[in-house]
């Protein structure tokens, strides 16, 4: 057990890592075009929080958060979710209090007990990114649009916007009342835990993604039916927006999300290549959550990507991230001596910018020269006693086997200039 990563987690190895640097890398990039700041909030929180701003009746609250009570006698959970430690220290900090809308984005580990199974781990990254204080369905599309941005980069074009509206808690109530009519007449043939879901928020039996349920949704009334009219006029002018910026989007009653603070517009991207397990991201509006979590009364919209899942849909998809460059420069001595000095040459090199290696290992020249190979270096010296003396080196180009003859004082001009 002690050389055997918990179950549920996994190990980034530099073999891989590169892939999710690479995509973090670029939702920076997409982040701060479209205004995004970064956040950054602890991996636990108290309990409580993820009680009031997940919701009771979702499965992360029912089973899968990681609780334990502190020395101190607090219960304290693992983060289960971006959205509400957001909220909670976008209230902390008083950034309510500040210009609007606040625009936030973090990449952070999240924790959740459940069955370890492809693309879906007890330990996995999230994406998100939240609106803060804009109540205009620009933002929902705002959204969406990073989100889509950031696939297509990525090389999925093959996606699916599937958008819907689960309206608001007044026109909620009405149809929250018309669907437990319609479920009541199957009860016994819905699942357990659909069962609780019917007494606490039976909006979720819609989410669920057991056989039987399904059936018996199937011809559930749809909410888009009894949107108030300001949800509805929320839902159309949302639509505007995604059909100007040329997105294709399928009406579908069905996506409600699995945490009870959407309000309004819900949405989930899917690639179509892969299907049903193809949801790659899903987010929507939470305009009560600050107020519940004990801010004032401001919307917020926005989405969470799991960086697994996404990682997993570019493979299915034969979609390869590029790989890292070799490094620009391997220095090879011979001697003692020159041990010491292309050690000091190394540092000083790699503080201007260079990417440099050399031997640690006591290596023969030859071996050397075979592992700069194998780093795939651009090019290489090799330093002894005479150049040291001579003040110049062969730079050898790896890639073509061409040498030039340099004085040691070129090395770093002559590499970034090539």
């Amino acid at each position: 057990m002690l050389t055997k990563a918990p179950r549920g987690t996994k190990d980034i190895l530099p073999s891989e890592s590169y892939k999710w640097q690479y995509i973090e890398g670029l939702i920076r990039e997409i982040c701060d075009v479209y205004g995004f700041k970064e956040i950054r909030t602890p991996g636990f929180e108290h309990t409580e929080l993820f009680l009031r701003g997940v919701g009771e009746s979702t499965d992360i609250v029912r089973k899968e958060m990681y609780t334990f009570t502190d020395k101190g006698g607090r219960s304290i959970t693992l983060k289960a979710e971006g959205t509400s430690p957001a909220v909670r220290a976008f209230i902390e900090h008083n950034l309510y209090a500040e210009t609007q809308p606040t625009k936030l984005y973090y990449i952070t580990p999240v924790y959740r007990y459940e069955r370890p199974q492809s693309g879906r781990l007890r330990e996995h990254h999230q994406f998100g990114v939240e609106i803060f204080g804009a109540k205009n369905a620009s933002a929902d599309a705002e959204v969406i649009s990073v989100a889509m941005t950031l696939l297509k980069k990525l090389g999925l074009n093959n996606l699916e916007l599937r958008i819907n509206s689960v309206g608001c808690p007044v026109c909620r109530k009405n149809y929250n009342k018309v669907l437990k009519d319609f479920l009541k007449d199957n009860l016994e043939y819905l699942c357990d835990d659909c069962k609780v879901r019917y007494e606490i928020n039976p909006l979720r039996v819609l989410d669920c993604k057991v056989e039987s349920c399904q059936r018996i949704t199937k011809d559930a009334p749809l909410i888009t039916d009894y949107l108030c009219d300001d949800c509805k006029s929320h839902f159309e002018e949302l639509q505007k927006y995604l059909d100007i910026m040329g997105y294709d989007y399928i009406i579908d009653p069905r996506i409600v999300r699995g945490l009870d603070y959407y309000t309004k517009t819900a949405f989930e991207i899917i690639s179509k290549d892969i299907g049903a397990q193809g949801t790659v991201c899903g987010g929507g509006r939470y305009d009560g959550l600050i107020e519940e979590c004990g801010g004032p009364s401001m919307p917020g919209v926005g989405f969470g990507m799991g960086l697994e899942r996404l990682l997993l849909t570019l493979e299915q998809n034969g979609i390869e991230i590029p790989k890292p460059e070799g490094i620009d420069l391997f220095i090879a001595y011979v001697g003692e001596e020159a041990k010491l000095f292309t050690f000091a040459l190394a540092n000083k090199l790699r503080f201007n910018g260079l990417k440099v290696e050399r031997d640690n290992m006591d290596r023969s020249l030859k071996a050397q020269m075979k592992y700069a190979n194998k780093l795939n270096a651009k090019f290489a010296i090799v330093i002894g006693e005479e150049e040291m003396k001579e003040n110049k080196v062969k730079l050898k180009n790896m890639r073509d086997g061409s040498e030039v003859e340099i004085s040691i004082d070129e090395i770093e001009q002559r590499i970034k200039n090539i």
